[in-house]
């Protein structure tokens, strides 16, 4: 009698990343990631550009201690008058947290 082998399933890798501004770690997909180019810093909103880069969290207090010095370190560069304005556009895109769900 012979004993048939079941596949065996494979699971897949998931990208773990760190959020620049609070240190959690999470899927590379459900961050948003900034990279620094020779233009100067952008969102990368499809995460394939090349340069280099940090993640950030979807939350306006992650943003913010990124900005204060966290997102310019990660990215190794001094972001320009243009950068921060530009990325504080996008601040002003995410929804503001309550302070109960801000645990």
């Amino acid at each position: 009698m012979k004993v048939k082998k079941k596949p065996v399933q494979r699971v897949k890798h998931v990208p773990q990343r760190t959020c620049v501004g609070c240190r959690e770690v999470l899927p590379k997909r459900q961050m948003l990631r900034i990279v620094r180019t020779a233009e100067g810093v952008r969102m990368d909103p499809t995460g394939k550009l090349a340069g280099r880069g940090a993640y950030l969290h979807d939350r306006r207090e992650c943003w913010e201690r990124g900005l204060r010095g966290a997102l310019a370190h990660a990215l190794k560069a001094e972001l320009t008058a243009g950068d921060r304005s530009e990325l504080e556009n996008f601040i002003n895109t995410l929804p503001q947290q309550d302070a109960e769900t801000n645990k």
